[in-house]
């Protein structure tokens, strides 16, 4: 099933999608929240798609919104690809590397982006992002973790490489969570058609490729990952966790940081493709 949510910034409509037609899911719930996944949203929405009981709706020209309401928290995993740790000058790390992204970071696939005030370094990752149905705490095992996806949508884990590494103070979430930096969707997908162990992911700047990798070269897997976050905090519905970026950031000093006027494009097989123009802040 695919998951998304239509219109301007604070209205977006919830939807679901079938056969190109979008369906409002309002009389099922107001938003795609965490009380969407905690009340049977999913459910409730296969038993009233198949009834026909979802009013279908116009989205031609609407403004795509991050396929989820604000999250109660952004988890980001850092070097989860060898070959981005290497060319980060580290070591492929021998446990997750977790940092924040401010919830408010969360915005729509194809909004267009500030440089932040100040910004020389501004950097683009495409990621595979997961979505928790349902509160996890000491998870007993990383298979366990599959009952606990709600599904997976593309992320740009935008970063600003100055504030995160040089003025830090030695976190990285100043560098993360600037105004628009975690640009989800378009859709949020459900694991059933999802194989998150084998997805393209690509980036693009100006239409030059970037990023070409598979999650296939994850250090560290997405069961994995919940299993572990869960032994050290409680995973809420609705939270997102952004997996890692493969090699091929500005970072690397191959390319040049973004400008105003560039535009990034980042896509992952079967979740869909964002695209970002790049402003002054």
């Amino acid at each position: 099933m695919r998951l998304a949510r239509i219109g301007e910034p604070g209205s977006e409509v919830p939807v679901v999608l079938q056969d190109g037609k979008y369906f409002s899911l309002q009389s099922i719930a107001p938003d795609i929240s965490g009380d969407f996944w905690t009340s049977d949203g999913l459910a409730r929405t296969t038993a009233a798609l198949d009834a026909g009981q979802l009013p279908e709706i116009d989205a031609a020209g609407s403004r795509i919104g991050a396929p989820i309401a604000r999250p109660s928290s952004v988890f980001c995993i850092g070097m989860n690809y060898a070959a981005h740790a290497a060319e980060s000058g580290n070591l492929p790390p021998s446990a997750p590397i977790v940092f924040h992204k401010a919830p408010n970071t969360v915005v729509g696939p194809n909004d267009a982006v500030a440089i932040p005030r100040g910004s020389l370094k501004t950097d683009w990752e495409v990621e595979l992002g997961v979505v928790i149905s349902q509160q996890a705490s000491y998870l007993a095992s990383p298979e366990d973790a599959s009952d606990y996806i709600a599904g997976f949508v593309a992320v740009n884990d935008l970063s600003e490489r100055e504030f995160q590494l040089e003025i830090s103070g030695g976190q990285w979430s100043k560098g993360k969570s600037a105004a628009g930096f975690c640009p989800t969707g378009p859709v949020l997908v459900t694991p059933d058609e999802v194989d998150a162990g084998n997805l393209r992911l690509r980036s693009w700047v100006n239409g030059e490729i970037r990023q070409d990798s598979s999650t296939a070269d994850l250090i560290f897997d997405v069961n994995f990952l919940i299993y572990n976050l869960s032994q050290y905090m409680v995973l809420e519905p609705g939270d997102l966790i952004c997996t890692g970026t493969p090699e091929g950031v500005a970072l690397s000093g191959r390319f040049p940081y973004l400008r105003a006027g560039d535009v990034v494009e980042i896509e992952i097989d079967g979740l869909g493709r964002q695209s970002q123009t790049f402003i002054d802040a």
